[in-house]
């Protein structure tokens, strides 16, 4: 279920100042669940790990060398890392607490991008008014809490998502609603991929005739105002000493 995220999920700036701050001085990172490469830094020493080909296939020219692995599982020594990364990916692993487990075993910083599933459902109105199948579905993954619940005294700041967001993740086109009518939009987004297809169908004929008849912009017009929403993305971090204790400051990159 790789989709072309090469081309459709392509690093937002905002987001991208946003995940390097929260790397503070790091310079040896390692990217968990890494995909295509988005968001890693490009004047840091990073190495990839991601156990799909047909993402590592889609990696451009240029980035982070990868290597097949699973979280559960990182092929790094203790402590060998200054920073691990992992960014809407925690969701789709076998064992995320395992996973968030070996992050913290290989670095002294985790930095990881998740979701408030509550906030997700209330606020972006795809999943309101037309997929609640996307909130059921969220039920069962591993989101902010399971995040949170297995770091060490985290940090936790909102992410919001722009207006014109470059990266095609879910959430991204909340004020443009004719590109979830795009099949291939879609299937960067795994939220929707991962859908019964019949569903999702029913779904967009329905977006489809209120965008023709100005029901969406009657219910939701407001929205072309914002330059920036709140859909409950979350940028998780967290830092402790080598020796398992909280450092002092853990919420906050030096």
């Amino acid at each position: 279920m790789a989709g072309d995220y090469s081309h459709r999920r392509r690093p937002d700036p905002a987001w991208t100042t946003q995940i390097h701050r929260a790397l503070g001085s790091a310079r040896r990172i390692v990217n968990v669940g890494a995909g295509t490469g988005s968001y890693e830094p490009t004047d840091r020493a990073v190495v990839a790990l991601e156990p799909a080909a047909d993402m590592i296939s889609q990696r451009p020219t240029g980035a982070a060398p990868c290597a097949r692995a699973r979280a559960e599982a990182l092929p790094v020594a203790g402590g060998a890392v200054d920073a691990s990364l992992a960014v809407l990916t925690v969701h789709h692993w076998d064992d995320p607490t395992e996973g968030l487990a070996e992050m913290r075993r290989i670095s002294r910083r985790q930095v990881i991008v998740t979701w408030d599933p509550e906030v997700f459902a209330a606020e972006l109105w795809l999943v309101r008014d037309y997929l609640p199948e996307i909130a059921r579905r969220e039920r069962g993954l591993a989101t902010l809490s399971a995040v949170v619940g297995a770091l060490r005294r985290p940090t936790v700041e909102p992410l919001l998502v722009p207006a014109d967001c470059t990266d095609g993740f879910l959430g991204a086109h909340w004020r443009r609603p004719e590109a979830y009518l795009d099949p291939s939009v879609r299937a960067a987004m795994s939220g929707l991929a991962l859908l019964d297809q019949g569903v999702v169908e029913q779904a967009m004929a329905r977006l489809a005739r209120d965008l023709d008849d100005g029901t969406w912009l009657a219910r939701h017009g407001d929205l072309l105002d914002l330059p920036a929403l709140d859909l409950g993305y979350r940028l998780v971090h967290a830092v402790h000493a080598p020796d398992g204790r909280d450092a002092a400051g853990s919420g906050a990159p030096p």
